[in-house]
């Protein structure tokens, strides 16, 4: 199956794979070298990836820390070695981190090379593998540098997930859980009926969940490639996740962090009367409370530390906090008006939620 989505810059597909021939395949690029996550690396280098010579592999350790300029400099160093310069093609396996340091890289090294990403986990797979963006963090502001630039094509083989670790794994279907819930009530039905299944990795509903989840993206992102519009709603539960992962020094992972931040942004949309309270409860109880893993330690919600990190947002505008929110309808809302006492009520009833 194939999904295929539009770029300004160029359009691309990404091809779910039923068998690794596909590596096989790439291995045979003339001009070729393959950044490839240090984790991955160590799993399948002696199997799936055993055909490549150490000459074409340039791997890379992955931590939240180092998805920075400091990072994509030492890519450079090694991608200048190649004879290769602009017929360079890049193939990038690993998950998110791996695809914005790899990507930025791609976007700017001899004003653009080509570029084709294999995602390795869920969240990769669901969600960041298509849409264009690449996203560095500069300092202790998340994604603050970057560029949109698509890969040329992806590859999702499911088969990776299966070797993800639990943490990981629950992070990916944070996301996926989000999707489904900017689909509608229908698919959020169909997401907590099929959750049993996807969490234990069976095959076909993993496919099913990562179909339908990037399905709804390019519905986001129809007509707003550049995020200037309704795009910006695949933020949902992003305001709060962003400022929790840097809170707690990003103990929690991006994904746990959006479960976190959905459940505080659906608590301030029912205490404005967008939510109703059983609504509220049902999506909370059925979806992001069992599946927050890993939840946020109480020093991670001192409310001032939380809000401090909340005003980096690099979308807010004015005084106040940026906000999305849902009614419902499932439909979404962005509010720029957020108030700091909002925030204080809603983090003390997170703790207590939380059993803090």
């Amino acid at each position: 199956m194939k999904l295929s989505i539009h770029s300004n810059i160029r359009d691309y597909e990404a091809v779910f794979e039923e068998t690794d021939a596909f590596v096989d395949s790439l291995s045979e690029y003339s001009q070729a070298c393959f950044v490839v996550d240090e984790s991955v690396w160590k799993i399948y280098s002696s199997t799936l990836l055993k055909q490549l010579s150490i000459e074409q592999v340039i791997v890379i350790p992955i931590h939240e820390n180092k998805k920075n300029l400091d990072t994509v400099q030492d890519l450079y160093d090694r991608l200048v070695e190649y004879p290769a310069k602009r017929n360079l093609t890049m193939i990038s396996m690993g998950g998110g981190i791996l695809q914005d340091i790899s990507g930025f890289a791609a976007s700017t090294i001899y004003r653009g090379i080509n570029w084709i990403y294999i995602p390795t986990t869920l969240l990769a797979q669901a969600d960041s593998c298509i849409g264009s963006k690449t996203s560095l963090n500069y300092g202790s502001y998340k994604n603050l540098v970057g560029t949109f630039y698509p890969p040329t094509r992806v590859h999702i083989y499911t088969p990776f997930l299966k070797t993800l670790q639990e943490s990981d794994f629950y992070s990916g279907f944070g996301e996926v859980i989000k999707l489904h819930l900017m689909g509608g009530r229908e698919l959020f039905d169909s997401l907590v009926e099929f959750t049993p299944l996807i969490l234990r990795r069976e095959s076909a509903a993993l496919t099913k969940a990562i179909q339908q989840s990037l399905n709804i993206k390019i519905s986001y992102m129809a007509g707003d490639e550049f995020d200037m519009g309704r795009r910006n709603l695949l933020n949902y539960g992003h305001d709060f996740g962003h400022a929790v992962e840097s809170t707690s020094n990003f103990d929690v992972p991006h994904g746990q962090a959006v479960v976190f931040g959905m459940i505080a942004a659906n608590m301030i949309a029912q205490q404005r009367g967008l939510l109703e309270a059983k609504l509220e409860r049902e999506i909370a109880e059925k979806l992001l409370l069992p599946n927050l893993l890993i939840k946020p330690r109480p020093n991670a919600l001192e409310p001032d530390a939380m809000i401090n990190a909340m005003k980096k947002d690099k979308k807010r505008v004015g005084d106040n906090l940026a906000l999305i929110m849902m009614d419902n309808n499932f439909a979404l809302s962005r509010v720029n008006d957020l108030s700091g006492e909002e925030v204080y009520a809603a983090l003390g009833k997170l703790k207590t939620r939380l059993g803090h």
